[in-house]
C-alpha cells in the first residue's frame, strides 16, 4: 500500500461556449483560480488583482469574484470534500514529467495535509508515490464510491482512495493509492487455482479470470443462491501466499460494511417485537453514550440520514468500545435527514440492539439472525483472527508492492463492531440476503427496501440496504484496508449473490456481472455500494 495525498485543482483548457464565456472547469478549486489572475496580474495583463479576479470571475460566467468563490465552494461541497482534494494532485503534478516542474515545498504541502500525516509520511516518499500515477494525473478520474469526506477513484490503473478531516480547512488525513491489474507482476497468482461446491455456472470461471487480470486479486470467493435452487461457492487465488495456502469457500473473509444491513435486520426484529419505534428518538434508547442532536430518529440512522459523523480512525488491529472511541457524546455535524454514510450511526444501533436484547451486540445478533438463518460460519472476531482462531479456517490481507508485487498487510478490523466487524463467507452472505425476510413481518422487510434518502451516486438508501429499484436490485459494499466485499440481492427476493476479497479493491462489479450471467439483472446493469 502506498500512502499520498493533495487537495484538488483542474489545470486542464476550459471548454469555451458560443457567449465566449468558459465554463467551470470540471476540477474546479478557488486556489488554482487564485493562482489564474495572479499569473495573468504578473504578466502585465491587469493593473490590480481585483481587476484580475474579477475578469477570471466574469470569464466564468460569475458576475463578481464573490460569486465565483461561492459556486466553487458549492461544487465542492456537493462532490465531497475529499474528491476535491484529490483533484488537487491532478493540477499540480499534472506536469510533472515535464522540464522544469518543481515538486511543492513543506510551507505548500502543510496547506493540503495534516501535521499528524506529513509527520508520517516523508515529502520526498509522497511526491515519489504521486509520481508513481504518471500520465494518469492528466485524466478526470471515475469515481467508484464515496462521502462528503472519504473518496475511491480508478485512475489509469490505479484505484485512489483519500480521507480529509471534517471540518474546515478540510485537509487530507490519508490517501492510498493501490495498483490494479495491470500493474500486478506477481508470478505466484499467474495460474490460480479453483475449489467449486455446488454447480458453478459456467460463465463464472471466465468471469473470476478476468476480474483476476484487471484487478490484481491474491484471492476472490463468490457464492450464489436463488428459491428452489441449491446454492454455489467458488474460491479463486489463494489464503495466503506465503504458506502457499489456495482459497477455500470455507474461509472467512472481513465483510466490513455489510455488517450494516445484518444489524438493521437484527434491530428491525426487535421493532417487530415492539421494543422500539423506528420513528423514536434514538437517544431514547441510548444509555452508555448519547447522540449530540436529541432529534435523529432510529429510522434516520438505519438510513444514514441522522448526520452523524464518524472518527478519523475506523479501523484499527483490535475493535474499540463505542464509548472509548466517541466519548458520551457522538457528534452529528451533519445535516439531518440527508445522506451521510456513517459507521458510527450504526455503533449507535449496535448499543441500541445490545440495551433492547439485554446481551452484548456480538450475541444479540447471533440469536436474532446469524442462527436463525444458519450462518454457521459467521462471527465478531474483536481482532483479525489468526488462522483456525476458533476452528474458522482465515485469510491474510494483501496489498501491491511498486514492482507489482503481493505483499502481506498488518489485520486492522473495524473500530466498530455493529458497523463493520461482521467475519463470514461469501456462502453465509447468500443465505442472508435470500432469508432475512423471513424474520420479519412483511410490512418491516417491504419498509427496510423502501428508498428514503437519495445518494450522492442515484440510487437510494433504504434501512440497511442500498436500493437501486431501476434494476430491481439491492445490496452493501464493504470494503478496509484488508479486504472488500459485495451483496446484493433481488428485490423479488428470488436471488442473492456475494463477493469477498482479500484485497482492498472494490468486487461489486464482479457481482453484478455474475448476477447478470445467471439473468438476475438485466443487461444494463449497475453496482450496488455504500
Amino acid at each position: 500500500m502506498e500512502v499520498i495525498g493533495g487537495r484538488a485543482t483542474e489545470d486542464r483548457r476550459y471548454a469555451r461556449g458560443v457567449s465566449g464565456q468558459r465554463a467551470l472547469p470540471e476540477q474546479a478549486s478557488l486556489r488554482h483560480l487564485k493562482l489564474e489572475a495572479k499569473r495573468r496580474l504578473a504578466a502585465g495583463e491587469f493593473t490590480s488583482l481585483h481587476s484580475a479576479q474579477l475578469a477570471v470571475a466574469r470569464e466564468h460566467g460569475q458576475p463578481s469574484w464573490t460569486a465565483l468563490k461561492n459556486a466553487v465552494t458549492e461544487r465542492e461541497q456537493k462532490e465531497g470534500r475529499a474528491l476535491a482534494q484529490l483533484r488537487w494532485i491532478a493540477d499540480r503534478f499534472r506536469d510533472v514529467a515535464e522540464d522544469g516542474w518543481t515538486p511543492p515545498g513543506e510551507e505548500e504541502l502543510r496547506e493540503h495535509f495534516t501535521d499528524e500525516f506529513l509527520a508520517a509520511v516523508p515529502r520526498d516518499r509522497l511526491i515519489g508515490t504521486i509520481r508513481s500515477v504518471g500520465s494518469g494525473l492528466r485524466e478526470e478520474p471515475e469515481v467508484v464510491g464515496g462521502t462528503r469526506f472519504a473518496v475511491q477513484c480508478r485512475v489509469t490503473g490505479h484505484l485512489v482512495a483519500a480521507a480529509t478531516e471534517t471540518s474546515p480547512p478540510y485537509r487530507l488525513i490519508g490517501v492510498q493509492v493501490r495498483r490494479l491489474g495491470e500493474r500486478v507482476s506477481d508470478l505466484r497468482t499467474a495460474a490460480p487455482a479453483t475449489t467449486a461446491e455446488g454447480a458453478v455456472p459456467d460463465a463464472v470461471a471466465e468471469i473470476t479470470v478476468n476480474a483476476f487480470r484487471r484487478l490484481g486479486l491474491p484471492g476472490l470467493s463468490l457464492a450464489g443462491c436463488a428459491v428452489g435452487e441449491p446454492g454455489w461457492a467458488a474460491a479463486t487465488g489463494w489464503a495466503d501466499l506465503e504458506r502457499d495456502e489456495p482459497l477455500s469457500p470455507g474461509h472467512r473473509l472481513p465483510a466490513y460494511a455489510i455488517t450494516s444491513v445484518v444489524t438493521a435486520v437484527a434491530l428491525l426484529r426487535l421493532v417487530a417485537d415492539g421494543r422500539l419505534g423506528l420513528d423514536e428518538p434514538a437517544n431514547r434508547y441510548l444509555e452508555r453514550v448519547r447522540l449530540a442532536d436529541d432529534e435523529v430518529t432510529v429510522r434516520q440512522l438505519l438510513s444514514h440520514a441522522g448526520g452523524v459523523t464518524d472518527p478519523a480512525t475506523l479501523f484499527a488491529p483490535v475493535a474499540a468500545d463505542l464509548l472509548a472511541l466517541t466519548g458520551p457524546v457522538i457528534e452529528c455535524d451533519g445535516k439531518r435527514g440527508s445522506f451521510q454514510f456513517s459507521l458510527t450511526g450504526y455503533g449507535a444501533l449496535g448499543e441500541i440492539i445490545a440495551g433492547r436484547a439485554g446481551q452484548p451486540y456480538p450475541e444479540a445478533v447471533a440469536r436474532l439472525v446469524l442462527g436463525p438463518l444458519s450462518m454457521t460460519a459467521s462471527w465478531f472476531p474483536t481482532g483479525w483472527p489468526t488462522p483456525m482462531a476458533a476452528g474458522y479456517p482465515t485469510v491474510t490481507g494483501y496489498d501491491v508492492t511498486i514492482e507489482g508485487a503481493f505483499e502481506p498487510i498488518p489485520g486492522q478490523v473495524c473500530a466498530i463492531t455493529a458497523g463493520g466487524g461482521l467475519w463470514t463467507t461469501a456462502a453465509d452472505l447468500t443465505r442472508f440476503g435470500l432469508g432475512w425476510r423471513s424474520l420479519l413481518p412483511r410490512s418491516l422487510s417491504a419498509q427496510a427496501l423502501r428508498p428514503h434518502v437519495l445518494m450522492p451516486t442515484g440510487v437510494q438508501s433504504g434501512l440497511g440496504w442500498i436500493v437501486n429499484e431501476p434494476l430491481g436490485i439491492a445490496g452493501h459494499a464493504g470494503g478496509g484496508p484488508n479486504g472488500a466485499g459485495s451483496l446484493i440481492t433481488t428485490l423479488d427476493g428470488r436471488r442473492a449473490h456475494a463477493a469477498l476479497a482479500n484485497r482492498l479493491i472494490p468486487v461489486e462489479e464482479i457481482n453484478a456481472t455474475v448476477l447478470r450471467a445467471v439473468g438476475g439483472l438485466p443487461d444494463a446493469a449497475g453496482r450496488v455500494h455504500s
